[in-house]
């Protein structure tokens, strides 16, 4: 039986899947006790003969430390988790990490939000077996307070990056971020589809896609400038000639299995701009 008394180096890990194993580990090797519980206790075995106390209940688990992670599979098992939690929360940090919806963070803040607890939401841009490298980036948002008194158990586990008050500012920076790598991937992929289609060696193609994608990554920080001062420069073409060169992209690539990519949504966008007499404005001008 986990004692209740609270210690500032005890950390619960709720979850002991590939993501709490390793959570659990990293922790305990860097010196903090560590409590974990799983609905199947089984799956629990192997950290506790590697040092980690067994809690009986979540409830067990979560009053016995000031700050418990919920490295579970997804938001609907964190909803279950914090369902079953005491309404006296006071004195500890919940922290639930895993990919989720920026609404799924404001329904868990939400129901966390009389209980006394502060929250945390946790982007990780992280696999298991990066947790505790250099290469993990884990992203936070919610009680600053919280992130502060717990930085440096966090900071065990990755690069913790604070990206905002709001409970839901880690989730929209965690998908907007794998909506780079989305988009970029399966722009790659619809590009070298149509090629192989016209009959084109993709290989060759390919080199050259290597240096367009350059081009999008060399122009992150010209983009950004020019979004924050709402200055939209045409640059290498201005709207009137983005359009006509997306229309030939619709009807290029009409029918292939990876769609347009968007491009039918973007057109009207684009129409109404020079509409309104900004078709001398860049490509940026679109979100501006």
């Amino acid at each position: 039986m986990v004692e209740i008394a609270k210690t500032a180096d005890r950390v619960a890990v709720i979850g002991t899947g590939a993501i709490g194993s390793s959570v659990a580990r990293r922790l305990h090797a860097n010196g903090r006790e560590v409590v974990v519980w799983n609905r199947t206790v089984g799956r629990a075995t192997e950290l506790v003969e590697a040092g980690a106390q067994a809690a009986g209940s979540l409830g067990e688990a979560v009053a016995s430390s000031a700050l418990t992670l919920l490295t579970v599979t997804d938001y609907a098992a964190v909803r279950q988790c914090v369902a079953q939690l005491p309404d006296d929360l006071a004195g500890r940090t919940i922290v639930a990490m895993c990919t989720g919806t920026p609404r799924d963070a404001q329904l868990i803040a939400e129901r966390l939000a009389g209980s006394g607890a502060k929250y945390l939401d946790a982007g990780l841009q992280a696999s298991p077996d990066m947790i505790g490298t250099g290469a993990a980036t884990i992203l936070y948002s919610g009680s600053l307070p919280a992130f502060e008194l717990h930085r440096e158990t966090l900071a065990l586990l990755g690069r913790p990056r604070f990206v905002g008050c709001e409970p839901e500012a880690a989730a929209v920076w965690d998908l907007a971020l794998f909506g780079v790598w989305y988009d970029a991937q399966l722009g790659l992929l619809r590009a070298l589809d149509t090629a192989r289609a016209a009959g084109i060696d993709v290989s060759e193609f390919a080199d050259t896609a290597t240096t367009q994608l350059g081009h999008v990554v060399s122009s992150v920080p010209a983009s950004v400038a020019e979004l924050l001062k709402a200055d939209y420069p045409a640059g290498p073409a201005d709207l009137t000639e983005h359009l006509t060169v997306v229309r030939h992209l619709i009807e290029l690539r009409a029918g292939r299995p990876l769609g347009d990519g968007g491009l039918a949504a973007v057109a009207p966008r684009i129409e109404a701009l020079i509409t309104d007499g900004r078709g001398a404005q860049g490509l940026t001008a679109t979100i501006g």
